[in-house]
């Protein structure tokens, strides 16, 4: 009987810290990649749900470092809640011999391949993602725009140039700098926000302003005592409590805006 309860424990204790590329190799839905372009040759995660019904695509934007295995278990957790998640490498042939995220020396040459990408390449990517999302077969032709940290921004700045999505979740990104912008925006905008992240938090009421001037929607929580990166720092193994419990509150929300579309 000690014994058993002994493996209990250290079950739930692995599951809790289990690493994101493990997450990878144990999940049980349909993992591929795909060409999102096939001119520019843009790479994509997808991962299937495990049901029975055609299903919204939820289009998963990175955070500065690329596609690396922490977004592409977020894509995989996504598909748990029931949803197909593509994730697009926005590094696709940026590294060194023509490839992606995972190409790059370190997360740091990622980060300057992304910041060095031109805002109308971003576009263009996303919207073919968009096409390629709506055309899966297994899809209803809904497609949702989730972004993290940069991803989040991406996301924001998406919603005010395409009327093809259902939605735009903003994970810890900015929004939007020219005011103007805003008023092209005809979908629900979600805001998710740690508290101790003023950098970002401070735009919050600009973005606020804009849409209220324009009648659209945006919902906006600020999770108290969470840094940046919550969604992803709060499944580490070292995880603050703040970030754990923000992570928590943050995917109950995040299932109850998708269950709406």
């Amino acid at each position: 009987m000690k014994s058993y309860f002994y493996f209990l424990f250290l079950s739930c204790s692995l599951a809790w810290t289990q690493t994101p590329l493990a997450r990878l190799e144990t999940s049980p839905r349909h993992h591929e990649w795909v060409t999102v372009d096939q001119t520019a040759q843009t790479k994509a995660f997808l991962v299937y749900p495990e049901v029975a019904d055609k299903k919204p695509v939820v289009l998963l934007i990175h955070e500065n470092r690329g596609l690396n295995d922490w977004a592409r278990s977020m894509a995989d957790q996504i598909a748990e809640m029931g949803y197909i998640a593509l994730a697009p490498d926005f590094l696709s042939g940026k590294a060194p011999n023509g490839g992606g995220t995972t190409a790059f020396e370190n997360s740091d040459a990622a980060r300057t391949a992304i910041y060095d990408l031109d805002p109308n390449e971003i576009l263009h990517i996303l919207d073919k993602t968009v096409d390629f999302a709506k055309k899966i077969p297994a899809s209803n032709g809904k497609v949702v725009v989730i972004g993290f940290c940069w991803g989040g921004s991406q996301s924001f700045q998406f919603a005010t140039q395409t009327t093809a999505i259902e939605t735009a979740i903003v994970c810890y990104g900015t929004g939007p700098k020219n005011s103007s912008d805003y008023k092209n925006i005809k979908i629900p905008v979600y805001g998710f926000y740690g508290g101790n992240d003023q950098r970002v938090n401070a735009t919050i009421a600009m973005s606020q302003q804009a849409m209220k001037q324009n009648n659209q929607i945006y919902e906006t929580v600020v999770y108290e005592g969470a840094g940046h990166g919550f969604f992803r720092a709060g499944e580490e193994e070292n995880a603050s409590d703040a970030n754990k419990k923000a992570r928590t509150a943050g995917i109950k929300r995040l299932k109850e805006i998708l269950s709406g579309i």
